[in-house]
């Protein structure tokens, strides 16, 4: 084998070397595995036979099928080894295996016969069990490679017609004498076993051909996945690019830079203004997600002072706020020294989310209330809203993507249904949760809880 022609071995396709190598770690892979069980048939029929025929036969057949699994062992740790594109190790360590599975079959079908030739005609039950125990054995679990398994169930069948064919032919009985029995039932044993051969094989093929179906469609998958991701990315730059033109000259016109803008232009402006926001917001929003999905999400985890976070997050949404005719208290306590682990702004990011929330789904004139406190299990920094509430059973929505609670809301409130599902993965990286608790009619409570740091925080991530 080793005399292969590389060339010739090139010429064979990549899909059947590939199959053929999936094969063989399946077939060595499931000899390792079956090693303990093998021994302890094989050692169980060594000492049984030996204490009632001979000792040292059985001795030395127990030694040759040790140094047949030892090199089965061998061969085992090589396949695994292996790479499709080493053609010619692949060649070689096929062979190998069917070399060792007549080796190893030789060996229990030589026993057998010498155990039968010491038995008188007819009286052969141990070692016709002993073939049959090995050819049942070899149809189950050698279906990996049909031509070990052919080699094996051949040989196993050779010996079974040898040991009746022997009484046979030496006793010359009648049609109606129980060899001829015997005879009959090897045949019936025979087909029986080739029968569960096949169907063993059809399964591991089955087998096969659905996980290289599930292979396949996993790569389309990973392929579509990859190309989304870089369409999404690419989009939301671009996107970007011009959007940022347009809301900074937005942003020149409201100012007044430019001189005053005239009272018919000033909706127009304003509409243009907040749906370019709307939109610039919706763009950070899946460019975070896709970030999260290709894990290039970057956090600068420090610890960080919560009340002054809770300052920081109201003082930036205090015009979001005045927008819709909300205001915005505070709730800390006064002592103050609540430490957590987190990135500043993602947190400020997550407090945003909530904070904007609140303030639409809010009456004009009501309060938002941002705080933090001091739990049993950590450090809880809330919002507050005195609105519409959340109808139960809408866990599932709140944090799901591009999902808003009712579509008439949505219309009503805008948003993008991304900020809370962000939110969640932003808080579950730090190894906080996110929840809320809501009445309809009354108002909800948002918030989130996180393990509390007992040292003061480096001044400049304060």
């Amino acid at each position: 084998m080793t005399a292969i022609d590389a060339r010739q071995l090139d010429q064979v396709p990549e899909k059947p070397v590939e199959r053929m190598l999936q094969n063989m770690k399946d077939y060595t892979a499931m000899s390792f595995e079956l090693i303990w069980q093998r021994q302890a048939i094989l050692l169980s029929a060594t000492i049984l036979t030996g204490y009632f025929f001979d000792f040292f036969n059985a001795l030395l057949f127990y030694s040759c099928i040790l140094i047949c699994e030892g090199q089965d062992l061998i061969l085992a740790r090589r396949v695994a080894r292996l790479r499709p594109d080493q053609r010619k190790a692949i060649f070689e360590s096929l062979a190998w295996i069917l070399l060792n599975t007549v080796l190893h079959s030789t060996a229990i079908c030589l026993y057998a016969i010498s155990v039968a030739l010491a038995q008188p005609s007819g009286g052969h039950f141990t070692p016709l069990f002993f073939l049959f125990a090995a050819a049942l054995f070899a149809a189950m679990n050698n279906h990996q490679i049909v031509w070990a398994m052919i080699l094996r169930l051949t040989m196993y069948g050779i010996s079974f017609m040898v040991i009746v064919v022997e009484d046979i032919w030496v006793e010359r009985p009648d049609l109606s004498s129980e060899l001829w029995l015997h005879f009959f039932t090897v045949v019936f044993v025979m087909y029986f076993l080739i029968d569960c051969a096949f169907v063993f094989l059809r399964l591991y093929r089955t087998n096969l051909a659905q996980l290289e179906k599930l292979r396949e469609e996993h790569e389309r998958t990973k392929a579509a996945y990859i190309a989304k991701s870089q369409f999404v990315s690419t989009v939301s730059h671009e996107l970007r690019t011009p959007l940022t033109s347009i809301k900074g000259s937005l942003d020149l016109i409201n100012s007044g830079a430019i001189g005053e803008v005239p009272e018919k232009m000033q909706g127009l402006v304003d509409m243009a203004s907040k749906n370019s926001q709307r939109l610039a917001s919706l763009i950070n929003d899946i460019l975070d997600i896709q970030k999260m999905e290709a894990g290039e999400m970057v956090y600068r985890i420090r610890t960080v002072d919560v009340c002054a976070i809770v300052q920081e997050a109201i003082s930036s949404n205090l015009g979001y706020a005045s927008a819709h005719k909300v205001t915005i208290e505070q709730d800390c306590p006064d002592e103050g020294d609540l430490y957590i682990s987190a990135d500043a702004s993602r947190l400020i990011q997550v407090l945003s989310n909530m904070i904007s929330n609140a303030a639409k789904f809010s009456s004009e004139g009501s309060r938002v209330t941002v705080g933090c406190r001091r739990t049993d299990t950590g450090i809880r920094i809330y919002v507050k809203d005195r609105g519409i509430g959340i109808p139960p059973g809408s866990r599932d929505k709140v944090f799901d993507r591009f999902s808003q609670i009712d579509s008439s809301d949505e219309r009503h409130a805008g948003g993008t249904g991304l900020g809370m599902n962000i939110s969640r993965e932003i808080v579950e990286h730090f190894g906080g949760i996110i929840d809320y608790e809501s009445e309809v009619g009354v108002g909800s409570v948002f918030y989130v809880e996180f393990p509390e740091v007992r040292k003061v925080p480096d001044p400049a991530t304060a």
